[in-house]
C-alpha cells in the first residue's frame, strides 16, 4: 500500500497521527493473516476470512482518505 508515494510523507504521517499509525499496523496484520489463510498456513472458515478481507479493505480505504487529506 502507498507504493509510489513519497516515503517521507508516509513516515511523517505515521509519527504525527496515532490513529493513522494504528490503522496502518492493523491493515498490515490483516494482510498477513489473509495471505496465510489463502496459503493454507492459517486455518480459517470462509466467514471469518471474508470478514477479515472486508475489514482490511475498509482499513485501506480509510488510510487512503487520511493520506490524501494530509496531502491537500
Amino acid at each position: 500500500m502507498f507504493e509510489g508515494q513519497p516515503q517521507q510523507e508516509l513516515e511523517a504521517l505515521m509519527k504525527s497521527d496515532p490513529e493513522f499509525r494504528q490503522l496502518y499496523h492493523r491493515h498490515r496484520e490483516l494482510d498477513k493473516q489473509v495471505l496465510d489463510a489463502e496459503l493454507g498456513v492459517l486455518p480459517l472458515d470462509d466467514s471469518t476470512l471474508g470478514r477479515m478481507k472486508k475489514e482490511k479493505l475498509n482499513a485501506k480505504d480509510r488510510l487512503t482518505r487520511m493520506f490524501d487529506q494530509r496531502r491537500h
